[in-house]
């Protein structure tokens, strides 16, 4: 009696961990990959690998069977021609996609969160470059005046298998502020002078360090990442403003100065300051130098912007505020984080779903950027040549921005390098983000 009851007790644990199931697929079309998710039932181990002639990817399951419909997926914009799967060692499933090309295969589980069970995402990489990679060359962007535009980057949060958050009518974050941020794009492209960049244009995620990543392939004068906020109660309301915080700068200047293959891109790209070479105690002082003075960039430009959104939104707070977002930890462009309400307050659940609450808010930032730029132009700028030209010539200041040489602001000022050291009482020909320059009277 005792051996039949362990004998079932065993059989019951086995039918238990058979048990676990496929109950749904999604698939994520990105530029750079695709994503694909199965939802589980529990907990599953996993194994992948790559076959060749022809291309596929072989997902093993342990314990695990089919009850989701693979042939009910969307397969358009994917590298996948087909989804097809058997059972295998008698509790295991083997899914096979048929794909059209060679990929690299990345995979990973997920618990449970508040719209979704346990989870396996198979990421399938573009093998033929990400779009990181093709984003190589600098942005260049001329206008009528020959002078090149100020490229503002302009980044939805969250996307694909992240929602972001999620308001009282089932709003989701990532669909808001991906409208938002195309919103804001056409009114920057409008703008004379102006150029802008998505990090992504469709519903799909970005890693965040990618996103920052884009940012410096796109050469950016200006990082904006937009979010809508939510609490625990429906009782807080308003529009934010983030820069990031001392303490993310001090945590990212470490980060930097840790991987050597940062050092040959920063600071500024092209004509700016490189660490590569320099000895860790320099580096560091050069990197807080740029981090701090991306930061003051960054409070002004948003306190620039909040001061606009206050005039057509409420406002959580009255101050931009600072935190360690990782978005925002570019060492040398200025960078913020737009909160553009509380989608977990009903009522501006219902005016951020409005094209024409997203419109409104979107005009107040872009009048935030363009009042601050006007002041501030970046050197080689069309709005840099004409406030030159509105100047007559006359005596003024300029803040070094990311990028800029000694030699460039005085080609730009029609002076010399002599002349500019001289006046400012210069020693050499260096110059640092944020540092302000007299430029002496024609």
């Amino acid at each position: 009696m005792r051996f039949l009851a362990l004998l079932l007790a065993t059989l019951m644990a086995g039918a238990a961990v058979a048990d676990n199931r496929i109950e749904g697929v999604r698939i994520w079309p990105a530029p750079d990959h695709t994503r694909l998710v199965l939802d589980t039932a529990g907990g599953v181990k996993h194994n992948i690998f790559s076959l060749s002639s022809p291309s596929r990817l072989v997902i093993d399951l342990e314990d695990t069977r089919l009850k989701a419909d693979f042939d009910e997926v969307a397969l358009e914009g994917s590298p996948i021609r087909r989804i097809r799967s058997a059972p295998r060692n008698g509790n295991d499933l083997r899914v096979v996609l048929d794909l059209k090309s060679d990929i690299k295969p990345r995979s990973f589980t997920l618990k449970p969160n508040k719209q979704y069970g346990h989870r396996l995402v198979v990421d399938l990489i573009d093998e033929g470059g990400t779009r990181i990679d093709r984003a190589s060359s600098p942005t260049v962007t001329q206008n009528s005046a020959g002078k090149r535009d100020i490229v503002v980057v302009i980044d939805a949060g969250h996307g694909g298998e992240d929602p972001g958050a999620i308001g009282p009518r089932g709003t989701r974050e990532k669909d808001i502020v991906l409208k938002m941020a195309k919103t804001l794009a056409d009114l920057v492209n409008q703008q004379e002078g102006y150029t802008a960049k998505l990090t992504r244009t469709g519903d799909y995620y970005i890693g965040l360090r990618n996103r920052t990543v884009l940012a410096r392939k796109y050469n950016a004068d200006l990082f904006v990442s937009v979010h809508a906020d939510a609490f625990r109660t429906s009782q807080p309301k308003g529009a934010s403003v983030f820069a990031l915080s001392q303490r993310g700068a001090t945590s990212e200047t470490a980060r930097w100065l840790a991987q050597s293959e940062n050092r040959s891109d920063l600071i500024g790209g092209a004509g700016g300051l490189s660490l590569d070479g320099r000895d860790d105690t320099l580096a560091g002082v050069l990197l807080d130098l740029s981090m701090t003075a991306s930061i003051n960039a960054s409070l002004g430009v948003g306190g620039s912007i909040l001061g606009e959104l206050g005039q057509v939104a409420d406002l959580h707070k009255p101050g931009v505020e600072q935190a360690a977002f990782v978005v925002l930890k570019s060492p040398d462009i200025p960078s913020i984080l737009v909160e553009a309400g509380f989608i977990s307050n009903p009522t501006e659940e219902k005016n951020l779903s409005t094209d024409w609450y997203r419109k409104r808010l979107s005009s107040a930032i872009m009048e935030g950027i363009n009042d601050y730029f006007r002041k501030t132009p970046p050197p080689g700028t069309l709005l840099a040549w004409q406030k030159q030209n509105r100047s007559g010539g006359q005596a003024s200041h300029y803040r070094v921005q990311r990028g800029d040489t000694l030699s460039a602001v005085a080609r730009e000022n029609q002076t010399t390098v002599n002349e500019l050291m001289q006046f400012n009482g210069m020693t050499d020909d260096r110059v640092m983000v944020g540092q302000t320059i007299r430029i002496p009277s024609s």
